[in-house]
């Protein structure tokens, strides 16, 4: 297990589509340890999810943590660590709501961004099992969030009104304050 470096903005491997993992690469002795780095650089960077993109290894692996309860990002629900290989996404109602994101691969800013509340997400676990789970609210939005990475698109690509783009700092001194909570990833 390693901490590895998160990519930028800038980096091309953010902005490209990553490659859907093969049955036969799903079993195999590399994806466990890829797993495991980026649990451990999840950790030592702080956030609640990563994208194997943002680790510059362009396959379609994304793992989610939430601790829940009160946190920085206000009264949140419980995810436990999950690994999803190959996720697909399914809007299930397409009514929005916005959070103020932010991003370890965009650090030091805040963005305004909507998205659909109520999502339905397919995806291989690491022992090779086909899931399905329905997420609603804060979650849907992390889950949305993470996914966009493997596609090649990162949250300010989704944001609206660039007025609602602002230095950390600045969003915790004026914005923050205004009660929308933040997801970084």
């Amino acid at each position: 297990m390693a901490v590895r470096k998160v990519i930028r903005m800038g980096h091309p491997i953010l902005r490209q589509p990553a490659r859907p993992l093969e049955a036969d690469e799903i079993g195999s002795p590399w994806l466990p340890a890829l797993v495991a780095d980026m649990v451990e650089t999840l950790h030592d960077y702080g956030g609640i999810g990563l994208a194997a993109p943002q680790i510059a290894e362009p396959v379609r692996v994304a793992i989610i943590e939430i601790p829940g309860g009160q946190s920085r990002y206000g009264e949140i629900p419980e995810m436990p660590l999950t690994v999803f290989i190959n996720p697909a996404i399914e809007v299930v109602d397409p009514a929005t709501h916005g959070y103020w994101e932010g991003c370890l691969s965009v650090p030091g800013l805040r963005g305004f961004v909507e998205r659909p509340q109520h999502v339905r997400i397919r995806y291989t676990t690491l022992d090779g099992r086909r899931e399905t789970i329905e997420l609603q609210g804060f979650l849907a939005t992390v889950f949305q969030h993470e996914l966009d990475h493997l596609d090649g698109t990162l949250y300010v690509d989704r944001i609206t009104d660039t007025k609602l783009l602002a230095f950390e700092e600045e969003f915790m001194r004026y914005l923050a304050p205004q009660g929308e909570a933040a997801v970084i990833d």
